[in-house]
C-alpha cells in the first residue's frame, strides 16, 4: 500500500476543510506523507492564538456574510476567496521538512511560468519592475511525531477586499517599511493569465509525486464523500462553533464610549475566553441605576452582540421609564460590539 496520498477537497466551506485537515493530520500513520489541496469561499482565517476583534472588522464581516475560521496553526489573519489555492503538506517527523514542501510548490509554479522565491520566515515572492511582491504566506504545526506546513497562493483573489475585513497591525507594517498591505501582494495571474486552481493543483500534485518518486491517485473529498476519518463529526462541529472561532480568544480588554443627549457612557470590558468576566460602566447620567444593573447582568455573558442586546432588554423590563435611553444604547452597541 502506498504511503503517499493526495487529497483534493471540492468543498468551499472553511470549517469543513480545516476539520478535514486536522482529522487527517491526527489519524494518518506517522510514516505516511499527505498532500491536501483546498480553497475557501469568502472567509477570514485567523491564527490559533489571535483575537478576532482586534484582527478583523467583525461588523463588516457579519454584514457581508464573511465567515470566521480559526486554524490550528499560528501566524496571522488572511482573507480567502475562490481566487486562493491552499495547500497542506503533512508527514511524520522523519520526513517533515518545510524547505522540501516549499521547494515542491516553487517547482510546480515554475512549470506554469512563475519564477517564485522563498524569503523570510514563511513568504513566497516574485520580483518585477516594481519590486518584491508576496503571493504566498505559510504557517506550521508540529507534534511529537509529525508536522504540517500549510499556506495559501494568490491566483486571482480580489485584493481590494483585504482592507474591508482586516485591521492591519500598524506597528508591524511600520517595522517592515510598508505603507499598505495591498501594495506588497500580487496575484499570479498577473504573470500567467491562464493560471487557475485546477492547473495549480495538478502542478503541485505532479511535483509532489516526482519529488518522492511515488504515484498516488487523487482522492476527492466533499461533505458527501468523506474518507474514513475518526471523530470527524465532532471535529467539524467544533471547528464551526462560536466557542472555537471566538471563544478561543486570549484574555483582552475593550472599551467603548459615546455621548447621548441624556449623558455620556463609557463601557470597559474584561473578556476571558470570549465571555465578559467584568464590565464597568461609567456615566454622568442623572439616573445611573439602569446602567449599574446592566453592568451586573453582563458578567459571564458571551462577548457578542445578541447576548449583550438580551441583557439590555432585561434591564428595560426592570426600568421601563428608561426605555428610550436604553434603546439608544442598544442601537449604539449593536455596531460598537459584534
Amino acid at each position: 500500500m502506498s504511503k503517499t496520498r493526495i487529497l483534493f477537497s471540492t468543498s468551499f466551506d472553511p470549517w469543513f476543510n480545516l476539520a478535514v485537515e486536522d482529522c487527517i493530520f491526527r489519524s494518518m500513520p506517522a510514516d505516511h506523507r499527505v498532500l491536501f489541496l483546498w480553497r475557501n469561499a469568502d472567509t477570514i482565517v485567523i491564527g490559533q492564538a489571535q483575537n478576532p476583534w482586534k484582527e478583523c472588522n467583525t461588523l463588516k464581516m457579519q454584514q457581508d456574510g464573511i465567515k470566521l475560521a480559526r486554524r490550528q496553526s499560528g501566524g496571522g489573519a488572511v482573507f480567502h476567496d475562490l481566487g486562493n489555492t491552499n495547500f497542506t503538506f503533512m508527514a511524520g517527523k522523519s520526513e517533515y521538512n518545510k524547505t522540501v514542501s516549499t521547494q515542491i510548490v516553487l517547482t510546480a509554479l515554475n512549470t506554469l511560468g512563475i519564477k517564485g522565491e522563498a524569503t523570510g520566515r514563511n513568504d513566497l515572492v516574485i520580483k518585477d519592475a516594481t519590486g518584491i511582491r508576496k503571493f504566498s504566506g505559510s504557517a506550521y504545526r508540529e507534534t511529537t511525531d509529525r508536522g504540517f506546513h500549510h499556506g495559501t497562493l494568490l491566483l486571482h483573489a480580489d485584493l481590494s477586499r483585504l482592507a474591508d475585513y482586516l485591521n492591519p497591525d500598524v506597528k508591524k507594517l511600520q517595522a517592515k517599511g510598508i505603507n499598505s498591505v495591498r501594495s506588497r501582494v500580487s496575484n499570479l495571474n498577473a504573470i500567467n493569465p491562464d493560471i487557475d486552481h485546477q492547473s495549480v493543483c495538478d502542478a503541485i500534485s505532479k511535483a509532489f509525486c516526482e519529488h518522492f518518486a511515488e504515484t498516488a491517485e487523487v482522492e476527492y473529498i466533499s461533505p458527501d464523500s468523506l474518507p474514513d476519518m475518526a471523530n470527524f463529526a465532532e471535529k467539524f462541529a467544533k471547528q464551526k462553533s462560536w466557542d472555537w472561532n471566538y471563544g478561543k480568544t486570549p484574555q483582552f480588554t475593550h472599551s467603548v464610549d459615546e455621548r447621548f443627549t441624556w449623558g455620556g457612557v463609557e463601557l470597559l470590558f474584561n473578556v476571558e475566553k470570549a465571555r465578559i468576566s467584568d464590565a464597568k460602566i461609567f456615566t454622568d447620567s442623572l439616573n445611573p441605576a439602569p446602567l449599574q444593573l446592566l453592568s451586573q447582568k453582563l458578567q459571564g455573558t458571551p462577548y457578542q452582540s445578541a447576548a449583550i442586546m438580551s441583557c439590555i432588554d432585561q434591564v428595560i423590563a426592570e426600568y421601563p421609564a428608561n426605555k428610550d435611553e436604553l434603546i439608544e444604547m442598544k442601537h449604539w452597541l449593536a455596531t460598537a460590539i459584534i
